[in-house]
């Protein structure tokens, strides 16, 4: 029996080749699409699911309320707390802390290379599983001169992965022997390095890591089996609070390591969505291509259903069962099904390199993977079952009576269902458009919002090795430089400030006030080289020796403060005392996801960044000049930069990624939908050929045909824009939400989507109307 139906199916598919192309066609895109959105999704939710320890990993995180602010949550947190996690709450195993990475400068002999590093306690390797190549994991940074480095670094380094025993310089001043090798870390790891480095030697060098009153570091802890979270909150807070008596307004809790990547943004202290909501949104956008995929086979399908009647009638008549009927017609769409799947099959790994580049992925097919080849038959299955249940059940239940006797009439049920179809098939088209109109919008509105400070023509390079030590000299070479208008130098990237403090004392402060300020370092010439509007007052300058102790504040430290007039009034900064000698315009510190915070500069020349402003059309010119001082001043450090622009892109690459997805699958879901459109526009004129030749006959115009044809399809059209629109504008006002600063959505967006569906739509349906309209009339009534 199955033979039969395989046989009678490759008949029809054959029989009926423009509509099964279409079909086939149509389910081969949707199938594609929904393959390589499932495969993106299937590697975010990979993301750090590797570790043996993963489901008792926990990540420490704090929440935080300042006056003035709502609570905010941070993975930041004080430097003892690992070693305190350990010694004072019995369900912890074992707990460690791990710096920020950062580019450092590793070389053995004439070989050197910046690589991005960490510092770590003993127990990292413990607790996370990162395969040895080389060495023990449990004593693999025990040591204050040891080093573990990746595989990568030890084959640029060393030309080989054997090194354990071997020494690495590090940022030309320290000697590290290496007591293992690790393999490369997989792109599954949000937990990124090259090398690790114990965190002894960092410690002694910034001892503000050592009191509670500072956060600056990620904490993990691993508990024992069966431990319960809640119980480790309650007794950590008691800890922290046992040592920071200051801590009335922080509580820390432990979260799952394993969901910390998909789930990492938090509103008011509690987990609120993060990449997940992504996720979510393209495995929808996913089922969404499919429906499109299968509502057109549907349609096609029930379309035509009065072409296959008298075959069911003569089935019927000799003893077909109506489970025979349903088997068979069900059969032929999992045939097409899965002839579209081999053309899918083959367009996913052709495809697979452009969706990579375009996700800044690794995505790699698991061909040895059983579950890869359970997914895709699946798929077939899944996709063939929804296309083709409603055509088996209608065809299937038809009167043979009434078909042989020629009395057959579809009702208006059959009709109305073709039209929702159509109609819910643009509405999740229409859905797609109106998303990727708003959300280009937004990055576009991100990309160009004026931030208060100037980018362009702005880079950036890290000051380390022998800069840092004689930046005033390197400093006067560069400003005389060609090419170069100003620079300075600052703490942080302008554009990305992670400093805040709570230690700011001012004339006037309310009792109990604990207002948190953005604060960064400068160093002279920072408002003249990021172009920063100065409201009153003036910047640091040489001419004022007490400008060590003096501050710039923004309008909005200017608010918090109460301070109408605020240059010249005093400010005591981590217990400096000094003046407010500028008052500069408000300026975006961070995203524009956060409102502007309130921000204090403070003078102090030794810092991480140098910012470097460019003449414009200079810029050549003047990266020819520091990369000459800088081989003078620092040899040994390879010549490196970024430019403000990129770093500020990289802030929003998830959104900007996310409206390149969404205009691409906007794009297929409405070229699948007009498949089905032009396969249905297509059925009619063949159904209405002599209504249109009598028409002719009787002296209808081609226009008027064309208009005939045309607005039944059109109305099905308009009814999408109704429905989608409201929706769209719902899902979009959430989306937007999660921005400080963002665009409204405007009325013509819509009127602009319900435009682009309508002309596509007019133009699927015009080329079948027109073909009919321009037929000869004799033709078409010669057997009437």
């Amino acid at each position: 029996m199955f033979r039969n139906y395989v046989k009678i199916a490759w008949r029809n598919i054959a029989k009926s080749k423009t509509f099964s192309f279409i079909n086939v066609l149509g389910l081969a895109l949707g199938m594609t699409s929904s393959l390589l959105i499932l495969l993106w999704v299937q590697d975010e939710r990979s993301i750090d699911q590797f570790h043996a320890n993963g489901p008792r990993i926990y990540q420490v995180m704090e929440n935080q309320q300042w006056t003035g602010n709502d609570i905010s949550t941070t993975p930041s947190t004080p430097g003892p707390l690992a070693l305190a996690l350990t010694a004072e709450v019995p369900e912890v195993e074992k707990s460690v802390k791990i710096t920020w990475q950062e580019e450092q400068l590793l070389s053995v002999g004439d070989k050197a290379y910046k690589e991005k590093g960490r510092y770590a306690s003993p127990d990292l390797f413990q607790i996370f599983s990162f395969p040895f190549v080389q060495g023990n994991p449990k004593t693999a940074i025990v040591g204050p001169s040891s080093i573990v480095i990746s595989e990568k670094v030890a084959l640029k380094l060393f030309g080989r992965t054997d090194v354990v025993g071997r020494t690495v310089r590090v940022n030309n001043k320290d000697d590290h022997q290496v007591t293992g090798v690790v393999k490369d870390i997989p792109e599954t790891s949000s937990l990124k390095f090259d090398f690790v480095l114990p965190e002894t030697p960092y410690e002694k060098e910034n001892e503000w890591l050592t009191k509670w009153e500072n956060n600056g570091i990620r904490t993990f802890a691993l508990l024992h089996q069966n431990a319960d979270v809640n119980v480790v909150n309650a007794k950590i807070l008691n800890m922290v609070r046992k040592h920071d008596k200051n801590v009335t307004t922080i509580t820390t809790f432990m979260f799952p390591y394993e969901e910390a990547y998909l789930h990492s943004k938090f509103t008011n202290g509690k987990p609120d969505g993060g990449r997940i909501e992504y996720v979510r949104l393209f495995t929808i956008v996913a089922i969404f291509l499919l429906i499109i995929a299968c509502i057109n086979f549907m349609n096609l399908a029930t379309a035509r259903s009065a072409k296959r009647a008298k075959e069911v009638g003569i089935r019927k008549v000799v003893g077909a069962e109506r489970s025979y009927l349903v088997g068979q017609f069900v059969g032929e769409a999992v045939l097409m099904s899965l002839l579209s799947l081999l053309i899918a099959m083959i367009l996913v790994p052709l495809l697979l390199p452009v969706f990579n580049t375009l996700t800044e992925k690794h995505i790699s097919i698991q061909y040895t993977n059983p579950f890869y080849w359970l997914t895709l038959l699946g798929l077939a299955l899944i996709t063939g079952l929804v296309s083709g249940s409603y055509p088996a059940l209608f065809l299937s239940s038809l009167q043979p009576v009434r078909v042989l006797k020629g009395t057959l009439r579809f009702n208006a049920g059959a009709v109305l269902f073709r039209q929702g179809l159509v109609v819910f098939q643009f509405s999740l088209s229409l859905l797609l458009i109106i998303g990727t109109l708003i959300a280009g919008r937004q990055v576009d509105y991100i990309r160009t919002k004026n931030l208060g400070l100037d980018r362009e023509n702005v880079v950036y390079m890290t000051l380390e090795g022998d800069l840092s030590k004689r930046f005033d000299s390197f400093r006067e070479e560069l400003v005389q430089a060609p090419g170069i208008q100003s620079v300075s130098s600052s703490g942080n990237d302008p554009m990305e400030i992670g400093s805040s403090t709570i230690g700011v004392e001012w004339k006037g402060k309310p009792e109990g006030d604990k207002t948190l300020f953005t604060n960064m370092a400068v160093s002279y010439d920072f408002i003249k080289t990021m172009k920063i509007r100065l409201l009153a007052g003036r910047d640091f300058s040489k001419t004022f020796v007490t400008d060590s102790t003096n501050y710039l504040v923004n309008e909005e430290a200017a608010r918090r403060m109460g301070m109408k007039n605020p240059v010249g009034q005093d400010l005591k900064f981590w217990s400096k005392s000094g003046k407010i000698i500028g008052l500069m315009k408000n300026f975006h510190v961070n995203s524009l996801r956060v409102a502007i915070e309130p921000l204090i500069i403070r003078l102090d020349s030794t810092n991480y960044t140098l910012l470097v402003r460019t003449h414009p059309g200079q810029t050549e010119q003047a990266l020819k000049s520091m990369e000459r001082l800088a081989k003078q001043f620092n040899p040994a450090y390879p010549f490196d930069y970024r430019f403000a622009d990129e770093s500020f892109r990289e802030q929003y690459k998830s959104e900007t990624l996310i409206g390149k997805l969404a205009n691409y699958f906007a794009i297929i879901a409405i070229f699948i939908a007009c498949l089905g459109l032009f396969g249905l526009a297509m059925f009619t004129a063949e159904q209405r050929t002599k209504e249109i030749g009598v028409r002719k006959v009787l002296g209808a115009s081609v226009t008027s045909i064309v208009a005939l044809l045309s607005k039944d399809f059109l109305k099905l059209v308009l009814i999408s824009i109704f429905i989608a629109s409201p929706l769209a504008w719902y899902a979009m006002h959430q989306w937007l939400a999660d921005f400080a600063y963002r665009i409204d959505i405007e009325w013509w967006v819509f009127v602009l989507a319900g435009l682009l569906a309508v002309g596509i739509a007019q133009l699927t349906v015009s080329f079948q109307s027109i073909k009919a309209a321009l037929m000869n009339p004799v033709k078409s009534l010669r057997s009437e």
